[in-house]
């Protein structure tokens, strides 16, 4: 099996070679070129054919994300981005980009080359087995209020690559009479905030990154830190999550299956449970245990997947009740609780 190969794009000639260097140390990556802005990296595409491209948001000339909306019409090429604490991140997975990482700063060459190591180099992984462009969303099916009162209900939704659009292309459908939803989407520290925020801007609920202690209720989602791990609770009838620092969980802190084993334990069969596009196996087993407890759950359908890895395992060990793609999954979480008692 031929190794992956990419193109490195950073206007910083020391980052350039630092990450070329240890991408190099791989045995599954092999670097074919290096660009210090996007014209140069459109050469590098033609004359290469990357398999994927690490880009860095801000670079003269032209930015990160002008680039990709010229680029994928084009030449679609999965994109990991590689960014400080940016919101523009977003704008580019909106655009295009499959995923992003982190940039350290202020660290040390050899923090740099484990972070390289340990984070970048299993993107691009991923990156290299996602058909970019693939699906086009369509419009789907408006979902309008009910008036309904939903009450003791919960939704829980989970995410990892492909998600940040994913869940906002569901969210954006929520009414403010949807229950009471918690969602863990794979993201670091920081940008959980700033995407719920972005969230909060775009749709017509209420969406903020979740504190300790905050209530879970009506036309409110609650995104989990990028650094805790979030647990539903039910005290005296109310609904609240816990946030808490803690060990990776399937891989992940926070993680998808600890938020879906609290849900089960503290909703059972008042919840709906939700699992979006992602690498591995994260959240199968917690929805499972929701199944079990009498949940709804739902599977994002393959064809509308950016990487069919989460909702296929939960399918498999049959964790899923309803396959949907995902421009109707909204619609399918408002027909499940329009049934429930």
């Amino acid at each position: 099996m031929r190794p992956i190969k990419v193109l490195v794009v950073d206007d910083s000639v020391f980052f350039r070679k630092l990450l070329s260097q240890t991408l190099d140390m791989s045995a599954d990556i092999q670097v074919v070129a290096t660009a210090a802005d996007p014209y140069q990296a459109r050469d590098m595409i033609l004359m290469f054919e990357p398999d994927v491209m690490t880009l860095d948001v801000e670079m003269p000339r032209m930015n990160g994300i002008e680039f990709l909306k010229k680029l994928m019409p084009q030449h679609p090429i999965p994109t990991v981005m590689i960014s400080s604490l940016n919101s523009a991140v977003f704008d580019a997975m909106e655009n295009g980009a499959v995923d992003f990482v982190d940039k350290p700063q202020g660290a040390s060459v050899d923090e740099m080359k484990k972070w390289i190591e340990d984070e970048l180099v299993s993107k691009i992984k991923i990156a290299s087995t996602v058909k970019v462009g693939k699906y086009k969303l369509s419009a789907g099916h408006s979902v309008n209020s009910t008036g309904r009162t939903y009450k003791n209900k919960i939704v829980a939704i989970g995410a990892s690559t492909g998600g940040t659009e994913a869940i906002y292309n569901v969210v954006k459908n929520f009414n403010i009479d949807i229950p009471g939803t918690v969602i863990v989407q794979h993201m670091p520290p920081g940008f959980t905030k700033m995407y719920a925020e972005r969230l909060n801007n775009q749709c017509r609920v209420t969406v903020k990154e979740a504190e300790n202690g905050d209530l879970v209720e009506r036309g409110k989602v609650l995104i989990a830190p990028g650094d805790k791990h979030m647990r539903l609770v039910k005290q005296g009838g109310i609904y609240r999550v816990e946030c808490k620092e803690g060990e990776k969980v399937s891989g992940h802190c926070p993680s998808v299956d600890v938020l879906f084993q609290s849900v089960a334990s503290s909703a059972a069969s008042d919840a709906v449970g939700v699992i979006l596009t992602g690498m591995g196996g994260d959240g199968a087993k917690g929805l499972l245990k929701m199944r079990k407890a009498g949940a709804h759950t739902i599977g994002e359908a393959e064809q509308s997947c950016v990487v069919y890895g989460m909702p296929k395992v939960a399918y498999d060990i049959g964790a899923v009740e309803y396959q949907v793609s995902l421009e109707n999954v909204a619609s399918k979480v408002y027909n499940i609780l329009n049934s429930m008692p």
